[in-house]
C-alpha cells in the first residue's frame, strides 16, 4: 500500500492581516465556481454570525468545497478555509492550515504587509504549505503592486513576480485566482487502502443534528454506518451522516484521502471532540496519531456578573451554551463582596473577551459587568510550591510569597516613520524592552518584548490613536519572568473591595491608585457622614481621598438667643456622624463599580 496523490483536489486556506479582503475574495470564488445561485449570495457569505457581519471580522474558521471547470479541461473539487486575521483568533488559523497543502497569502495593494501579515505568513511556512501571493484592491487609486511585490519579497522573502492581482469586491481577476490555485498549489497525497486516519479540525453545537464535526482525511474512507473511534479519547461513534459543505451541508456515500468535510455521529457535548484528535476505523484502527495541536491557554482572565443576581440562573446556562460552540472560552464559578456571584473566564486576548460579552448580552438578553482584565501569574512560595494566580483578590499573604512571574510577550508593531516616536515612547512606557528595529519601504517594523499586564488594558487603543489608525500590532506569549509586582487594594470607608483590586508594578502603582481613588471620588454619591476611599500596598496607604458629607442645616429652627443653644446642636450632629461613620454602610452604585472598571480601558 503506498501513498497516491490526487490530482484533481486542492486544499488551501487564505491568510492575510485584517480587512485585506479575505472574506470578500472568499464570496467572489464561491460566486465564480457557481457553488450558490446570485439570490442565495449575500455579503460575506462564510461569517454567519450576526457579530461577525457587523464587525466585519471574522471569528470562526470557515470551510467551503467547490467545483472549478479549470482551462486544461478538468474539473477540480477546491476546499477552501476562510480564516480569522485578528491575532486572539490565530488557533483558528493554526487549525485550518493543518488540514491544508497551500495559502493564498492577501495584501492589500495600497498598505502592503502588515504585522499580521507576517504572523500569518509564518504559521503557513511552518505548516510546510505552498504560498501563492495574491494583491487584493489593485482598482484602489492609492495601490501601487509593484512596491507591493517588492515589499512581499524584501520582507517575507517569498517570491513575488508571478502574483495574481484582484479585485475581490468587484471581481476582477477571480478566473486568475482559480487558475493559479489549480496550477501552483500541491494536491494531496493519501492511501486509499490503509485504515482510516483523519484529522479533527473544529467542532461545533447545532440543535437538530448535536455535534458536528470537521474533518481532514489524511488516509484510508470514511462512510455512513461506519463505527469510528477518537484517539484522544477513547470514544467510540457510529456515523449518521458523512457529507461536505458547498457552502450549504450536502451528504455524500463517503469522504476519501485528501478530502475535508464533515461527520455527525449523536455526539451531545463538543468538550468530547478534542480538537487535533485523530479519528480512526474502531476495528481496524492507525497504528499512530497524528501530531495534533497544543490545546488552547487562555491569557487573560475576567470575572463576569449579573447586573441583577436573580439572573445568575440564566448566565450559568447561557455560559454552557456557548462553551458548546467555543472550546476556547473557559469558566468557572466565584463570588465577590461587591458583585455577588458570577464566574471567573479565560480568554485568548481582549477583542475575545468583549465578542464573549456582546454574545452573552445579545444572544441570552443578559446585563452584565466585568471586572478588570488580568493576566495568569506564576507565584513560588516559599515552601517551595508554586501556584498559578487568575484573580489579584486571591492572592495569599505576602509573607509566604518568594517571587512573582508575570508573562511577556514579544510585540511585532509596523509603523509609518513619522509615529515611529510616539510609539517607541508608549512601549517604553509600559516597561518594554527593544529587541529590534529596521525599515520595511518606508515603514519601521519594531519589536519588542512587553510585560502582558501592561498591554491587555488599552496598548492596542493608545497604539491606534498615536499612530492615527496606521500601526499595525502582532504579539505571542514568549515566557514568564520574575517581577517586582504588588497587590493594590482599594478600601472605601476602611472596607476593602475586592472586585477593585489588582496586580501592579510596584513602580506604577502610586500612580495607578491616585487615579483609582479620583474615579471613585467622583462616582460615589455623598452620604451622611465622611467616606474616605484609599488605595493601599498591604498596610501602606498610596492614595486617598474624601467623599464629604451631606450636611442637614440643624441650626435652622434657632433665631436669637444665646449662641450655645446652636453650639450644642451641633456638637451633637457631630457626635450622631462619628457614630455613623462607625457602623454606617456605604452604598456603591452599580454604575460606579462600571465606570471604576473601565477607567483603564
Amino acid at each position: 500500500m503506498t501513498a497516491r496523490t490526487f490530482d484533481n483536489i486542492r486544499n488551501f486556506s487564505i491568510v492575510a492581516h485584517i480587512d485585506h479582503g479575505k472574506s470578500t475574495l472568499a464570496d467572489r470564488l464561491i460566486q465564480t465556481t457557481g457553488a450558490l445561485s446570485a439570490r442565495e449570495m449575500t455579503e460575506q457569505v462564510l461569517d454567519n454570525m450576526d457579530i461577525e457581519r457587523e464587525r466585519g471580522i471574522t471569528i470562526k474558521a470557515q470551510t467551503v468545497r467547490l467545483n472549478y471547470l479549470a482551462q486544461d479541461g478538468k474539473t477540480y473539487i477546491l476546499n477552501l478555509m476562510d480564516t480569522p486575521g485578528h491575532v486572539d483568533f490565530a488557533y483558528e488559523v493554526s487549525r485550518s492550515l493543518a488540514a491544508c497543502e497551500g495559502s493564498l497569502l492577501v495584501v492589500d495593494a495600497s498598505q502592503g504587509v502588515e504585522a499580521q501579515t507576517l504572523a500569518n505568513v509564518y504559521q503557513a511556512i511552518d505548516a510546510n504549505h505552498e504560498i501563492v501571493p495574491v494583491l487584493n484592491k489593485i482598482d484602489l487609486p492609492a495601490a501601487d503592486p509593484d512596491r507591493i511585490k517588492e515589499q512581499i519579497e524584501e520582507v517575507i522573502g517569498i517570491d513575488a513576480s508571478e502574483a495574481v492581482p484582484v479585485s475581490a469586491k468587484s471581481g476582477l481577476n477571480i478566473e486568475g485566482v482559480l487558475e493559479a490555485i489549480v496550477t501552483k498549489l500541491p494536491p494531496p497525497k493519501g492511501d486509499p487502502d490503509a485504515p482510516l486516519k483523519a484529522l479533527l479540525v473544529d467542532s461545533w453545537y447545532d440543535a437538530y443534528l448535536g455535534v458536528v464535526v470537521l474533518v481532514r482525511i489524511i488516509d484510508g474512507t470514511m462512510k455512513k454506518g461506519q463505527t469510528i473511534k477518537m484517539m484522544g479519547t477513547n470514544a467510540s461513534y457510529g456515523l449518521d451522516r458523512v457529507g461536505v459543505f458547498s457552502p450549504k451541508m450536502q451528504e455524500l456515500a463517503q469522504l476519501g484521502p485528501g478530502e475535508v468535510g464533515f461527520f455527525t455521529a449523536s455526539i451531545k457535548e463538543v468538550a468530547d471532540t478534542r480538537v487535533g484528535d485523530t479519528i480512526t476505523d474502531d476495528r481496524k484502527p492507525t497504528a499512530q496519531a497524528l501530531p495534533g495541536f497544543k490545546p488552547v491557554q487562555p491569557v487573560v482572565f475576567c470575572g463576569l456578573f449579573p447586573v441583577d443576581a436573580a439572573e445568575f440562573e440564566n448566565l450559568r446556562a447561557a455560559m454552557g451554551r456557548l462553551r458548546l460552540n467555543d472550546a476556547s472560552f473557559s469558566y468557572e464559578m466565584e463570588s465577590s463582596a461587591a458583585l455577588g456571584f458570577g464566574f471567573r473566564c479565560g480568554f485568548l486576548g481582549l477583542l475575545h473577551l468583549e465578542i464573549i460579552q456582546e454574545r452573552l448580552e445579545r444572544e441570552f438578553n443578559l446585563d452584565l459587568i466585568s471586572t478588570a482584565p488580568s493576566v495568569v501569574y506564576h507565584l513560588n512560595l516559599r515552601d517551595g510550591s508554586k501556584i498559578e494566580l487568575h484573580n489579584p483578590a486571591d492572592m495569599p499573604d505576602v509573607m509566604k510569597i518568594e517571587t512573582i512571574e508575570e508573562p511577556w510577550i514579544r510585540a511585532t508593531i509596523l509603523t509609518p516613520d513619522e509615529y515611529l516616536g510616539s510609539v517607541l515612547k508608549l512601549c517604553q512606557e509600559r516597561r518594554g524592552v527593544q529587541i529590534d528595529l529596521n525599515y520595511v519601504g518606508k515603514r519601521a517594523m519594531v519589536v519588542y518584548d512587553l510585560p502582558l499586564n501592561e498591554v491587555v488594558f488599552d496598548f492596542y487603543d493608545r497604539l491606534k490613536s498615536i499612530s492615527k489608525g496606521y500601526a499595525s500590532f502582532d504579539y505571542h506569549i514568549s515566557d514568564y519572568r520574575e517581577g517586582d509586582l504588588v497587590k493594590m487594594s482599594v478600601l472605601v470607608n476602611a472596607e476593602p473591595v475586592d472586585a477593585l483590586s489588582m496586580l501592579v508594578h510596584r513602580d506604577r502603582a502610586e500612580g495607578r491608585g491616585r487615579a483609582m481613588c479620583e474615579k471613585l471620588k467622583e462616582l460615589i454619591p455623598p452620604h451622611m457622614f465622611q467616606i474616605p476611599v484609599q488605595a493601599a500596598i498591604g498596610g501602606k496607604i498610596i492614595a486617598r481621598e474624601t467623599i464629604r458629607a451631606l450636611r442637614k442645616d440643624v441650626t435652622a429652627k434657632c433665631y436669637g438667643g444665646d449662641a450655645s443653644r446652636k453650639r450644642k446642636l451641633l456638637d451633637k450632629q457631630k457626635e450622631g456622624k462619628k457614630r455613623m461613620r462607625q457602623f454606617g454602610k456605604v452604598d456603591i452604585p452599580q454604575e460606579a463599580f462600571i465606570a471604576a472598571l473601565k477607567m483603564d480601558s
